[in-house]
């Protein structure tokens, strides 16, 4: 992997760390609110997930392999 693909994994993996915080927020948001929308609620926190294991995956592919 060369450094300008480590760069651009870095780049996204950022922006999906945020993307994930921001869900995050808006999931308690909505868990506040009197009368929270189950179905918005649910979306969210699917996204929540995709998002997840989209950081996993990008994670393992930043960190090189170490072979013991």
């Amino acid at each position: 992997m060369t450094d300008e693909d480590e760069g651009e994994l870095g780049a996204e993996l950022a922006k999906l760390q945020q993307e994930h915080r921001d869900l995050d927020a808006a999931i308690d948001a909505l868990h506040q609110s009197p009368a929270p929308d189950l179905l918005r609620l649910q979306r969210l926190k699917k996204r929540k997930l995709a998002l997840r294991d989209r950081i996993a995956f990008i994670e393992d592919q930043i960190t090189p392999d170490i072979i013991a």
